[in-house]
């Protein structure tokens, strides 16, 4: 097998729950050793539930394939002299505690590069390391709220929503994923290493973007829209007979197509929806009349017709129905991987596929907490169970 390009990056992930998990994970896909540092308790994400399946959260298990575990009570003198040791080691730390924690545990960027100067340091916290805010808890939950998202999503008039998953703990991880691998690449340049950090926070102002600059520039909240758009008329979910159907089909051409499909051509040159000016200003009319027509329709009677008839248009899947999707199945978005005790477990796969490496070779499933101390110990530092660290 091909080695991928992170293979033989040390990372000591001092991480827990969401973000920076997925952050180290992505890393660990593309080969390099991840070594999840867990007090004795474990990541707390490891008992967030039920559901569980062999012991673990369905939370742990999403965020930590391809890694190895380890103990380590760091409110003890010996175990606090590990990690600065594996830290000494390490290519690169990662750590999503509250700002200070690492300082009092003298696992901090300063202490740490004085031993390591080529160490790149990854903090990743709720609201950043700097401001009034930055000693303030985040979840994904009061992210969504506290940065605006929340007022951009849900049903017109409707209550604030939050999206279906902790989307921003995803988007912290991928922004500190990307970060690192900055970082490594202008290490190979420069031969220095950096401490870098982001935030829930920055990243879902960040992603804001047209909206936020909408109001940046003209001072206009956008309103909540559901599964509409506020500039292109019909855009959204329409209730089939027996299921959900997305559409798109703002656009003269697409609109035209749409309502043929329906048998109502007399909607192409009804004044008030002849231009897409008009559907958007007479959007509740246009909607009750193409509701009803939509709901006579099994939906996939009618994704078939607007198919064929070039109209953008999308079941709303279950995760059944995605995980048996013909594309989802082609694309390598399944994969099984071998668990410690013989067996197999299914994971979602890359999203990103490489010419050169097969990302998915070789994953491994999450770890049980600790299972690879003794290993760890002896490979990073050529300690034995119950030792000191060299050097």
């Amino acid at each position: 097998m091909q080695k991928k390009p992170l293979a033989g990056v040390r990372i000591l992930d001092f991480t827990r729950l969401f973000a920076g998990p997925f952050c180290t994970m992505l890393l660990a896909d593309l080969g390099a050793d991840v070594v999840k540092v867990e007090a004795p308790e474990g990541d707390p994400i490891r008992m967030q539930g039920p559901p569980f399946h062999d012991g673990a959260s369905m939370g742990y298990l999403a965020v930590n394939r391809n890694k190895r575990s380890i103990v380590l009570n760091t409110k003890e003198r010996r175990d606090r002299e590990l990690a600065h040791a594996l830290a000494c080691k390490a290519d690169v730390v990662v750590e999503n505690f509250r700002p200070g924690v690492m300082e009092r545990m003298g696992l901090d960027y300063r202490n740490l590069a004085a031993s390591n100067p080529t160490l790149i340091y990854a903090s990743l916290s709720g609201m950043g390391a700097t401001g009034p805010c930055k000693d303030k808890g985040a979840f994904d939950l009061t992210i969504q709220a506290e940065g605006g998202y929340m007022s951009l999503t849900g049903e017109r008039n409707g209550n604030p929503i939050k999206l279906g998953t902790s989307a921003f703990d995803l988007v912290c991880g991928q922004y500190a994923m990307g970060a690192i691998m900055t970082a490594l690449f202008d290490r190979e340049r420069t031969g220095r290493g950096q401490r870098i950090e982001t935030s829930l926070f920055e990243g879902v102002v960040s992603f804001l973007v047209d909206a936020g600059l909408e109001w940046l520039l003209t001072g206009h909240q956008r309103p909540k829209w559901g599964s509409e758009h506020a500039s292109s008329v019909p855009y959204k979910a329409f209730e089939a007979a027996d299921g959900w159907v997305v559409i798109g089909a703002g656009v003269e051409r697409l609109y035209a197509g749409f309502v043929r499909v329906l048998g109502r051509e007399d909607l192409v040159a009804d004044p008030r929806f002849s231009t897409l000016r008009g559907r958007v200003t007479h959007r509740d009319a246009l909607h009750a009349i193409l509701d009803a027509e939509v709901r006579k329709w099994r939906a996939a009677d009618l994704i078939e017709k607007l198919q064929d008839a070039g109209v953008p248009c999308a079941p709303v899947n279950t995760m059944e129905q995605v995980f048996r999707h013909p594309q989802t199945l082609a694309r390598g978005m399944r994969v099984m991987a071998p668990k410690t005790d013989g067996g197999e477990m299914p994971l979602i796969g890359p999203a990103v596929k490489y010419g050169n490496f097969d990302v998915a070779a070789g994953w491994t499933a999450p770890p049980k907490i600790g299972e690879h101390t003794d290993e760890v110990l002896q490979g990073w530092l050529d300690v034995k169970a119950g030792g000191a660290a060299a050097g």
